[in-house]
């Protein structure tokens, strides 16, 4: 069972219970966006429309809200390459992905702060989510590559760090708009040679 469906002392959800736990984490990650990684913990149980002891049973400390957060938006990348893959061509599938992957950049971008301030740090949380993210890049790749729909020679850790490179000057003005634009660029690149 996935951790949306377990409290943090293992015993399974009721239905409400899930949702209500997946309404905080969607405020928490409104929260963050909109007033900062410090957004209050009372703010974000109004938000999900729950007590603030509804929060504090989900989410015992402010560190565990912000890794719920982070690791459902790591969940939702990992778990998109398989949707697009179902969806799509695989090469439409590998580029919509790309996309997601900035969207994924700017909720990181907005918890940073609070990720890095995490109680223990948050290396462990960082390189569950890096395995994940590989995992689904390799996937995407295979596929596009197998189609014919890149070159046969591109690596998903190039890839990867490709994308970390559009998205590195995250704090600067249009970062977003530039990076979707970089990676159309670099989905026309990935095209095999004409014959």
């Amino acid at each position: 069972m996935g951790a949306e469906g377990a409290e943090s002392g293992g015993r399974k959800l009721r239905a409400d219970g899930v949702r209500n736990r997946e309404r905080l984490i969607e405020a928490a990650k409104a929260g963050f966006a909109e007033l900062g990684p410090d957004v209050a913990l009372d703010e974000i149980a109004r938000r999900a429309g729950v007590g603030i002891g509804t929060l504090y049973r989900h989410f015992p400390t402010r560190d565990a809200i912000v890794e719920a957060v982070y690791r459902r938006e790591v969940q939702q990348l990992a778990e998109g390459a398989e949707r697009l893959l179902a969806d799509l061509p695989p090469g439409q599938a590998l580029h919509a992905w790309m996309r997601l992957f900035v969207d994924y950049v700017a909720t990181k971008k907005v918890i940073a702060a609070a990720l890095g301030a995490m109680v223990g740090g948050a290396s462990e949380l960082y390189a569950t989510s890096g395995v994940a993210i590989i995992g689904a890049i390799g996937r995407l790749v295979a596929a596009a590559a197998a189609a014919g729909e890149i070159r046969a020679d591109v690596e998903p850790d190039d890839l990867l760090r490709a994308l970390i490179g559009f998205a590195y000057a995250n704090s600067a003005p249009g970062w977003q708009a530039s990076a979707l634009r970089l990676i159309d660029i670099l989905m026309d690149g990935m095209k095999p040679a004409a014959r």
